[in-house]
């Protein structure tokens, strides 16, 4: 009995490694983890850190293969570094949310340091986040700075399914169990666009996205 409890317990911990579960996300109030549209099998990919020359165009290229559009969380710093990338993005369908400026890191910086790079990302971004879109960096902030992005009229969009890209202990064959397991109507699924994840990000996600259809969802921008 011991070991089936330790075993439970222990599943349930790697699960949430994964897939945030429900409880937590009812916690964490006034934050979409999951878009669940009724009669429609639908998913979200969504990527962050973006956009870089060195990974962007690859993940462009396969998404452009499959006839599918994406959300990409961009850090305003990148935009203004890669203004051509960026538009080949937007002029591609895809949305873009904020990522903050500099990547910031709620935990390390005031309210109004935090404001300030989310406004300064915002200006990059320009007309191209109509409906206000962002998404922390690392996934956290105070709750000082949840509140005053929600009063600058954002929705504050995390995920429910963790591919876990960023690890160079997760080969891409992993990643695609990870989809496969936790993915369900309305899933947001995040990827990074970044030099850490690289190449694993740009080997399975050709699989998530054949999967994904086979499965019958349809892959939709936030």
């Amino acid at each position: 009995m011991i070991w089936l409890t330790l075993f439970t317990l222990y599943a349930l911990l790697v699960g949430m490694l994964y897939q945030i579960p429900t409880w937590m996300q009812r916690l964490y109030r006034g934050v979409t983890w999951r878009r669940v549209t009724h009669g429609e099998r639908v998913v979200y990919l969504t990527f962050d850190d973006g956009c870089i020359p060195q990974v962007t165009p690859a993940i462009l290229d396969v998404l452009g293969k499959y006839g599918v559009k994406a959300t990409f969380f961009m850090v305003g710093e990148n935009i203004q570094k890669y203004p051509q990338l960026y538009a080949r993005v937007v002029a591609e369908g895809h949305r873009v949310g904020n990522h903050t400026y500099h990547h910031c890191k709620g935990s390390k910086c005031s309210t109004e340091q935090y404001m300030r790079d989310v406004d300064a990302c915002e200006q990059a971004i320009m007309q191209n986040n109509p409906h206000r879109l962002f998404r922390p960096p690392y996934g956290k902030m105070k709750p000082s700075q949840k509140r005053a992005v929600l009063a600058r009229g954002y929705e504050i969009v995390l995920w429910d399914v963790l591919t876990h890209d960023y690890n160079s202990r997760y080969t891409p064959e992993r990643m695609l169990k990870i989809v496969q397991k936790y993915t369900r109507d309305g899933s947001i699924i995040n990827f990074h666009d970044s030099l850490k994840s690289a190449q694993r990000t740009i080997d399975v996600l050709p699989q998530v996205i054949e999967w994904l259809q086979a499965e019958g969802y349809a892959i939709q921008t936030l």
